[in-house]
């Protein structure tokens, strides 16, 4: 095959190239934005400023699709480490036992690693990223899409086009003007809302722990993370439904005092604070089903956000791009397979993030009853986690995209609940 474009130079589409520069003998992604030449925030990704999670498994497929880039990182600054060992976990509530995950995050910011990928990318034989370039149309003949069309006219032909533009992507609208069915839209409305601060990162700091993880609660649906980045930083994200928290130091200090965990709060009023606040607004988790579809053109298939935007407080949309641009690596590229194909990468984080949301005051719909009983058992085990290090271990396999939900729920997984006396945990003083 001869030419691959890729709409979006974002994570998604950058891995997406890395994937498909195996497969063709050229690959142009195009993006709107201004690239920068060095490691800064840009306009097209607006939620850059704020604490970016890298879920184990994101970041050994990264690896694989671009063999190395995890050492160069870390010899920039990143921060890689035992998602249990070096880390406070807060769910439900309760504080997660420590112990040896065996599975390696790294903790880096989105400016670092979104440049140091687009530097490995763009180095690729083949590969152009070309910025400023908009995409308004595509080309298609006899069914199949041929290329996409530019702002002013200017056609580009492919044998493939892969729409890694984000939430905003023009696909539904554009398969209409070819006489296609749009996907149905799965929306749940979140209405969450967050502000981020950086701080000076002392070594002495949380006892040397890198990574603190307090979920919110349907009795406090509030939540933060704390993350150690390069350059001695730490980015602390609160978010709430509904409501912000505010921006000036006090109010935010304030605020990460009402979380179910007093560890943010006690960061915050200890560190120093750098820079300047940010704050972000994430309506909804929309998730669009292509794979439902009956009919589809083919030389186009869609990634990313631009099939899933999920909730972004659980940090798992980068590591999900990265699962779906490997799914490019399959030599069957026609669109319906490969749909089905990344459904069934999807399924689990929007089952994960969808759930815990119903559970949240606001938040429209209302958890079913399969769910209520879901989360009830989940209460338990949380509780049991409290003493139980292997505990923490699974449920940290499932939220970092290795073991599907229901292991949780295996014959041992039930045992060790049961036996664990998750009765006698009590909530993490606030």
């Amino acid at each position: 095959m001869d030419h691959a474009v890729v709409i979006g130079a974002s994570m998604s589409g950058l891995l997406s190239a890395a994937a498909l520069h195996r497969l063709f003998a050229r690959v142009t992604v195009l993006d709107r934005d201004t690239l920068p030449a060095a490691d800064a925030h840009r306009r097209g990704v607006a939620q850059s400023r704020h604490a970016h999670g890298l879920l184990a498994k994101g970041r050994e497929v990264m690896d694989e699709l671009l063999p190395g880039i995890t050492a160069e990182l870390v010899a920039q600054g990143a921060i890689s480490g035992d998602l249990q060992r070096h880390a406070r976990h807060v769910h439900g509530g309760l504080r997660h036992a420590r112990g040896d995950s065996g599975l390696n995050g790294l903790l880096v910011s989105r400016p670092l690693l979104e440049g140091q990928v687009r530097r490995r990318v763009t180095g690729l034989p083949g590969v152009r990223v070309l910025p400023n370039r908009i995409v308004t149309g595509l080309l298609s003949q006899a069914g199949r899409v041929t290329g996409v069309r530019l702002a002013g006219g200017e056609p580009i032909p492919a044998d493939l086009v892969v729409d890694a533009s984000g939430r905003g992507s023009r696909t539904p609208h554009w398969l209409g003007e070819l006489g296609y069915q749009p996907p149905r839209e799965d929306r749940v409305t979140i209405d969450l809302r967050y502000g981020t601060r950086e701080f000076r990162r002392g070594r002495d700091h949380l006892d040397g722990d890198v990574v603190v993880v307090i979920a919110p609660t349907p009795g406090r649906p509030r939540g933060g993370v704390a993350l150690a980045l390069e350059d001695d930083r730490w980015i602390v994200t609160l978010a709430g439904y509904g409501e912000s928290p505010p921006p000036d130091l006090p109010g935010f200090a304030e605020y990460a005092g009402t979380l179910p965990a007093p560890d943010l709060n006690h960061l915050v009023r200890t560190a120093e604070p750098i820079g300047e606040p940010r704050t972000y607004r994430n309506p909804a988790a929309i998730r669009r089903r292509y794979e439902r579809l009956s009919r589809f053109p083919d030389g186009l298939l869609v990634t990313g956000d631009a099939v899933c935007a999920f909730n972004p407080f659980y940090g798992q949309g980068m590591s999900v791009a990265a699962l779906e641009a490997k799914a490019l690596l399959d030599l069957d590229l026609r669109p319906l397979p490969y749909f089905k194909r990344i459904s069934q990468i999807v399924d689990t984080p929007w089952e994960i993030t969808v759930g815990a949301d119903l559970r949240m005051p606001g938040v429209e719909g209302g958890p079913s009853a399969k769910t209520r009983m879901v989360q009830a058992y989940l209460d338990r085990f949380h509780a049991a986690a409290v003493h139980d290090p292997e505990l923490v271990r699974r449920f940290l396999r499932v939220t970092n995209l290795y073991d599907a939900p229901p292991s949780l729920m295996s014959p041992g997984a039930l045992l060790r609940v049961l036996r664990s006396g998750g009765q006698r945990a009590v909530p993490v003083p606030a």
